[in-house]
């Protein structure tokens, strides 16, 4: 099966670092934003506010089968959410839009990423984390979709629709599972991952040319480690890619969460040139849900969990990964728990959506006395120097926050 849903159904992924890294405990936070319904992408916009996706907690309305979750159900409603936050103060600037939910208000997808383009138009991707086969048993809605927003008429339009794009594609030729996850503007053109697609998509802000430009392979676990002890057959795993970034390369850099039993290490990051073929920049990481570059060109990592995702420790980390390849932790754990994304500021400083699947328990963060521990020399930041390293994200399956569900485990 497919590991899609990061219900994302978000992601209850968990993001384990490698045996030779070493925590760091040197950064604090200060929490910007609060109570918010299972937070997920953030940007800065043209106006230098921060604007924070929310993916809501789902509803009352019609429902669809979780493919992550036996005998469970999706239900609709208009939670989704984009919050604005400035000088101090955050506000819902556009409300009512679609969300999917367990009836806890878990495992939600629903408006999952926000950026801007050059003229300050905002772009959101928007959740759906299940088959776009029943997608229209829950009426007219925008999940799986690509909208613009006018915040002042608390409005949308809708730009692409990915999980129609899944229906009829299948580029991967797995299951049929749709979850657009992330994106960014490039030029005239929108970049989206979709991670229950497991595909990296463009299409042109006005709607034109949707199509997928590459696929993030599955891996095969030679030694897999299940709840139940370890397996000495070999196992495939969805790639669950999560987020994406350009480099200063002019490449785009794609996360990967990694399909259940979200191998600890076994999470890449993935870089797609001019040709369209992801290869593996780095690798060595756990359950990976966003990265940025900073002005310098470091690029930062987040991860879920640093455990794999069903041992129950959801404690993240931002990973910073510089030019030669030498990694630091900025911080781990201590607060830090079950992140989903993270932006960098015109300053240099990291902000971080923190407990990303939990109604009403989401946060925004700001990393402070960002000082780091270098990770100790190892096969993976070796291989990061000579530029043969990857880095992966979230599929059918990503869980979220605050439990490692049923649903999510199957899923994946």
């Amino acid at each position: 099966m497919k590991l899609k849903q990061f219900g994302i159904t978000f992601l209850s992924v968990c993001i384990a670092a490698f045996s030779g890294m070493k925590a760091a405990e040197a950064a604090s936070f200060s929490v910007i934003a609060d109570d918010l319904n299972s937070p997920r992408g953030l940007s800065f916009g043209p106006d230098g506010s921060l604007y924070v996706t929310e993916a809501g907690t789902g509803g009352s309305g019609a429902c669809v089968p979780s493919p992550s979750a036996a005998g469970q159900s999706l239900c609709y409603g208009t939670t989704g959410a984009v919050t604005k936050i400035r000088n101090g103060t955050q506000e819902r600037i556009l409300t009512g839009l679609p969300s999917l939910a367990l009836p806890n208000g878990t495992d939600s997808s629903g408006p999952q990423d926000i950026k801007f383009d050059a003229t300050g138009k905002p772009y959101i991707a928007v959740g759906y984390a299940s088959d776009p086969t029943f997608r229209a048993t829950l009426g007219n809605t925008d999940l799986g979709k690509i909208i613009t927003a006018n915040f002042n008429t608390n409005s949308w339009t809708s730009v692409a629709d990915l999980a129609n794009y899944e229906l009829a594609n299948n580029p991967d030729g797995g299951d049929l599972i749709s979850n657009p996850f992330s994106l960014l503007l490039d030029g005239n053109k929108i970049v989206a991952v979709d991670t229950g697609a497991n595909e990296l998509l463009s299409v042109g802000t006005d709607g034109s040319n949707l199509k997928a430009i590459a696929t993030i392979p599955r891996q095969t676990l030679t030694n897999p480690v299940f709840p139940t002890g370890a397996s000495s057959s070999p196992f495939e795993i969805q790639a669950v890619p999560t987020n994406i970034a350009k480099g200063p390369d002019g490449a785009y850099y794609i996360s990967q969460l990694t399909g259940f039993p979200f191998p600890e290490g076994e999470a890449k990051i993935y870089r797609v040139g001019a040709d369209d073929k992801p290869t593996v920049y780095t690798d060595g990481f756990t359950q990976l849900t966003d990265l940025d570059f900073d002005s310098q060109g470091n690029l930062y990592a987040l991860q879920y969990a640093n455990q794999s995702l069903w041992k129950g420790n959801l404690d993240g980390s931002v990973i910073k990964i510089a030019k030669d390849g030498t990694r630091t932790t900025i911080l781990s754990g201590n607060g830090l728990e079950s992140p989903t994304a993270l932006t960098i500021g015109a300053d240099d400083a990291i902000y971080v959506t923190n407990r990303g699947d939990g109604p009403g328990l989401g946060q925004v963060i700001k990393i402070e006395n960002s000082k780091s521990v270098p990770e100790s020399t190892s096969t993976f930041s070796l291989l990061a120097f000579l530029g043969t390293a990857s880095l992966t994200f979230l599929h059918k399956g990503k869980a979220k926050k605050l439990k490692i569900s049923e649903k999510f485990i199957q899923e994946c």
